[in-house]
């Protein structure tokens, strides 16, 4: 993940998705120094995109 964020980081754009909060990384991410290098490249410069309600895929 580090190596492909590293090598678009300047060079093009990178969508992520993902049903996780920010905060969740680290625990999904064992590795707190990398977690945090992976969430700095990541966040700075991002737009996030928080979505509300109910999901779509719900069973009626």
């Amino acid at each position: 993940m580090m190596e492909i964020i590293l090598d678009r980081q300047v060079k093009a754009s990178t969508t992520i998705a993902s049903q996780l909060p920010v905060a969740s990384c680290y625990d999904v991410i064992c590795e707190d120094t990398i977690a945090d290098a992976i969430l700095d490249r990541l966040i700075h410069g991002s737009y996030r995109i928080r979505l509300k309600g109910e999901s779509l895929r719900k069973k009626k």
